[in-house]
């Protein structure tokens, strides 16, 4: 990919362009905005996600902050007791099976805990302290401190339910019950893991599907992927959402490196806004070095060179390599040896990340048999994935591959808008329009360039 004529343009050019396309941003966000919060999309995602809004919430900052802490504030309203921070929180304005898996579905009320609005009952990637941070580190202000006080106690809260209730296998690192809760949903690295969950595909003549209904179905889950989903939800309801033998009763037990590698940046990110708030952050410091030794010790493949979940099921490493994988580089006490592996895994042909790209970065490896440029999260390219290994390049001061990887991104929506996600050789729009991640993390990195 390239720049085209804004770079042939010079300056001018490149400032009307991303003029444009900072106001296109901007009015997606304003457009997905719902009353306390924002809707991924306006087809497919009418509730608000967990993750979604943290990154969200880092785009808003640079535009509307009261509603970057209005957003962060709302989901953790619905914060259940045990700490978790629930992947879903559900608009009650919408009517009942307007999506699926809905409300009626997670049936959270009956769960010891929950909040009083409903909401799933499993967790999605912590990225919200380092929002949190992010925001006020934005637009810094008397409001945004106060925002961070009132935060901070709740961060703290969700950061010791994954370490604590979900460190199943006992080693410093949470586990995913759920391919949901890595966020990367139907990533090939969960084939394995999810081919032991016994489910058969006409459970979903039971259910009306909502993702295929504006989506391809050539581009989403297939339903045996999606009926196994749901006897996975059908279990963990059962257990009434509790983590407590978890090992014993539950058929997917997985430690995802982009969930423990985002478990690492929050503590990198409570340290600093405990500093700011008055608390001590020498704990987090110490938490975040430890859970980084953890990932190296458990999911590093010295002789691959990247990372892999580890199915606790099995005690193996899942051996796709996937994006997943590359997501550590983000985390800044990576040693020296794990960097330089991860850094020609990402330059590598498997993804192609160069000082300037010729072609997105894919979510999986491109020269895999499995490889799928259409289907959800098997190949496209996804702004969030991006930007989160932006972030880790200039952490380690790569900053020749993360102004690439940065352009690629402005290129990605200069080309097809703010779509959900992206071919990742052609770099046409894929899944919702209008998709509020990518809107938000495209002002980020405008906003540095």
């Amino acid at each position: 990919m390239s720049t085209g004529t804004a770079a042939e343009g010079g300056a001018p050019a490149r400032a009307r362009e991303a003029g444009a396309l900072w106001r296109l941003a901007a009015a997606t966000l304003d457009g997905n905005w719902e009353h306390d919060h924002t809707v991924p999309s306006r087809t497919l995602y009418p509730h608000q996600w967990s993750w979604d809004s943290a990154f969200v919430a880092v785009g808003l900052a640079h535009v509307r902050p009261d509603r970057a802490w209005r957003e962060l504030r709302t989901l953790f309203a619905a914060q259940w007791a045990d700490g978790r921070v629930p992947h879903i929180v559900f608009n009650p304005a919408l009517r009942a099976g307007s999506y699926f898996p809905g409300p009626e579905f997670w049936d959270s009320a009956r769960a010891p805990g929950a909040p009083d609005v409903a909401t799933s009952g499993i967790v999605q990637p912590p990225v919200h302290a380092l929002a949190a941070w992010l925001v006020h580190r934005r637009a810094p202000s008397e409001r945004s401190r106060a925002e961070l006080a009132w935060l901070y106690p709740r961060l703290v809260a969700w950061q010791r339910y994954l370490t604590d209730r979900r460190d199943v296998g006992g080693a410093g690192l949470a586990s995913i019950v759920h391919p949901w809760e890595s966020g990367l949903d139907n990533s090939p690295a969960w084939d394995p893991p999810l081919a032991a969950v016994p489910a058969d595909a006409a459970v979903m003549r039971a259910y009306r599907r909502h993702d295929t209904a504006h989506a391809d179905a050539a581009h989403r889950p297939t339903d045996l992927d999606y009926a196994r989903y749901v006897a996975l939800v059908d279990a963990y309801r059962a257990g009434g959402y509790r983590d407590d033998g978890l090992d014993g009763r539950h058929p997917f037990l997985v430690e995802c490196p982009l969930l423990n590698t985002a478990l690492g940046l929050a503590e990198h990110a409570l340290a600093a806004i405990a500093r700011e708030t008055g608390a001590d952050p020498g704990p987090h410091r110490e938490r975040a070095v430890r859970i980084t030794a953890a990932l190296v010790d458990r999911l590093y493949d010295p002789v691959g060179g990247t990372f892999h979940p580890r199915d606790l099921r099995t005690g193996r490493l899942v051996p796709a390599r996937t994006a997943l994988g590359l997501m550590p580089l983000a985390l800044p006490g990576l040693p020296a040896r794990p960097v330089a592996a991860l850094l020609a895994e990402a330059c590598s042909p498997r993804f192609g990340l160069a000082a300037r790209m010729d072609r997105p970065l894919p979510s999986h490896d491109r020269t895999a048999p499995d490889f799928e440029p259409l289907r959800y999260w098997r190949g496209p390219s996804w702004q969030n994935l991006n930007w989160l290994l932006w972030r880790g390049l200039r952490a380690h001061h790569r900053f020749d591959l993360a102004a690439g990887l940065r352009d690629s991104m402005i290129d990605l929506v200069a080309t097809a808008g703010c779509h959900e996600y992206f071919h990742p050789d052609t770099g046409a729009g894929l899944g919702s329009p209008a998709f509020g991640w990518t809107a938000a993390l495209l002002l980020d990195v405008l906003a540095e360039t």
